[in-house]
């Protein structure tokens, strides 16, 4: 059961849906009308509102980062391991936002939305977005919350693409942007990675070209198949061999036993495809894959990254893992370099860790330490 009365536990929380009906203007040339994006918050904002933190979810992430539903849940939020007091993200001194982005399928405005011009689920017909239309939308959810700056924009892999997109559009709203095991454009091989999952998805019958909630059905094992994939890119070689090695879990190599042999490995990615094909939707994974693969830092800056990180007025964190092979420690020396070859602040770190892509998601000592170190040099008027 739940330890909601754990003292560095946020507790119970509870979502907000907040309504926006301002038109959204989105970076493909369409238009959302209106919209809802579900939110959590974690702590007290100050009477001068410069405690505030903003937390971007990576592709799979949700609103969900810290407390618990209720007594009942099993499992926190994704990031709570970090979020609480006490905790790097001390919520005895900051207020803590996390949203689920637009697009997602955990309540906020998506492909299982209703839309108000046919009346039906916007299924495939779902606008397509960049990680800007995040960060736009996310400065009117400030707006709402009356705002105006950021004291930091925190997230890790999609999410630090979030966090430095903010850096370069709304630099006077940021005081310190975070940016964890992520990029400033992805690799050919990453977005190889991603194609690969969207045809998983694609490939499935019941995937009906996108239409699936018409035809009441469900891409589930194109999905799973599609987590697997993904799932494998997060582990490291050295962190599954550890936790998993060769290990049999049924089955027997024996001469003259002819029964089928299944690894560890192969019934813990299985279990993980269906626990995520039950919880998530196809066209959100679609799309989410997309804005990835679509972000590039510094495209409209002439490719100059120098150029595009000119723009930010904040101090930065960058922090990288070694056996982070989807986002290796060269990317982020890759941003680092930007933000030196720009005279802005930045503070880099390179944790050994064998947990790979998903490290940033773990209780890691050296990590833990180095980020509420930061964090608890914030400055809060």
């Amino acid at each position: 059961m739940a330890d909601i009365h754990a003292p560095d536990s946020v507790g119970v929380v509870v979502p907000q849906t907040l309504q926006f009906d301002q038109p959204l203007q989105l970076a493909c040339g369409r238009t959302l009308e209106s919209y809802q994006l579900v939110v959590e918050t974690y702590g007290t904002l100050n009477a001068s509102k410069s405690n505030a933190v903003l937390i971007c979810h990576a592709l799979s992430g949700h609103h969900h980062a810290a407390g618990y539903h209720s007594a009942e849940d099993r499992k926190p939020g994704w990031w709570d391991a970090y979020i609480g007091p006490g905790k790097p993200i001390d919520t005895n001194r900051f207020f803590v936002v996390s949203l689920n982005n637009l697009g997602g399928c955990h309540g906020s405005t998506g492909p299982r939305s209703i839309n108000p011009q046919t009346g039906k689920a916007w299924g495939k017909d779902f606008p397509m977005l960049r990680v800007r239309d995040w960060v736009h939308s996310q400065a009117r959810l400030a707006d709402r919350l009356g705002i105006e700056q950021w004291a930091a924009v925190i997230g890790g892999s999609l999410g630090g693409m979030q966090a430095m997109r903010w850096a370069l559009e709304y630099p006077e709203r940021v005081r310190h942007c975070v940016v964890m095991a992520s990029a400033m454009k992805l690799s050919a091989q990453n977005i190889a990675f991603n194609e690969t999952a969207r045809q998983a998805i694609m490939s499935d019958p019941k995937f009906c070209d996108g239409d699936y909630l018409s035809h009441d059905t469900y891409p589930k094992e194109g999905l799973a198949v599609a987590r697997m994939i993904g799932h494998i890119t997060y582990l490291s070689d050295d962190g599954m061999g550890e936790k998993f090695g060769r290990e049999i879990r049924s089955g027997s190599f024996a001469q003259g036993i002819e029964e089928p042999v299944e690894f560890q490995i192969q019934s813990y990615l299985r279990h993980q495809g269906d626990v995520f094909s039950d919880s998530f939707d196809a066209n959100t994974y679609i799309l989410m894959t997309q804005a990835l693969d679509y972000f590039d830092l510094a495209r409209e800056y002439d490719d100059d990254a120098v150029e595009a990180f000119s723009r930010a007025q904040c101090r930065f964190l960058v922090v990288s893992f070694t056996t982070d092979w989807r986002f290796s420690p060269q990317r982020s020396r890759e941003i680092v370099d930007a933000l030196v070859g720009a005279s802005k602040q930045v503070s880099y770190a390179e944790v050994d860790t064998a947990y790979g892509h998903d490290a940033f998601l773990m209780p890691i000592e050296r990590y833990y330490r180095l980020f509420q170190a930061f964090m608890q040099g914030i400055e809060l008027s």
